[in-house]
């Protein structure tokens, strides 16, 4: 679920950024854009340590 997130924020991110480049309009400012980066950061973060987590308990 965290991973979904984290892509589905990044993917917001990446069109923010290329509307910003290509026609001059992002559809967020420059606050916007930092948070949902951070966001997607801090989704693929705890994805990645439920998923250590999930293998150590496993063994």
């Amino acid at each position: 679920m965290y991973l979904v997130a984290a892509v589905v924020l990044f993917a917001i991110f990446l069109v923010n950024v290329a509307l910003g480049a290509f026609s001059g309009a992002p559809f967020l400012g420059d606050v916007g854009e930092m948070l949902t980066l951070f966001a997607a950061s801090i989704a693929f973060v705890v994805a990645v340590l439920r998923r250590e987590e999930a293998t150590k308990n496993s063994e």
